[in-house]
């Protein structure tokens, strides 16, 4: 089955940048069905979605946010990261990656276990 594998920090000072990596195991970032997608969630609000990748390397972003974030891939390591740069405190949430299946059934069936990630100085 298809597991996905979160890492990164836990804390991070705010003006710097986040950098968070997503590993895929028993599937390919590559196959034209799926969307990896990155998500968080700040203290007591609701899912924000950050951004999202294709299996080409396409990539797609929150208007909000698309300033300061950058998706990347490593397909020999079948990793995904995010970066989001100049931190505040408002971005402090959980960060999620997740697998979007297309078609007939699909959705954001597969996630990563989830990350808190902190901005304090």
């Amino acid at each position: 089955q298809v597991q996905l594998e979160m890492s990164g920090p836990g804390l991070v000072k705010p003006s710097q940048t986040l950098s968070l990596t997503c590993t895929v195991s028993g599937g390919s970032i590559t196959t034209n069905y799926y969307y990896f997608n990155w998500l968080r969630q700040p203290p007591g609000k609701g899912l924000e979605w950050v951004g999202s990748i294709w299996s080409t390397g396409a990539t797609y972003y929150n208007p909000s946010l698309e300033s300061r974030t950058s998706i990347s891939r490593d397909t020999s390591k079948n990793q995904i990261t995010l970066r989001l740069m100049s931190l505040t405190p408002e971005d402090t949430a959980v960060y999620y990656c997740a697998r979007e299946a297309m078609g007939r059934g699909g959705g954001l069936e597969v996630w990563g276990q989830g990350t808190l990630v902190t901005v304090s100085s």
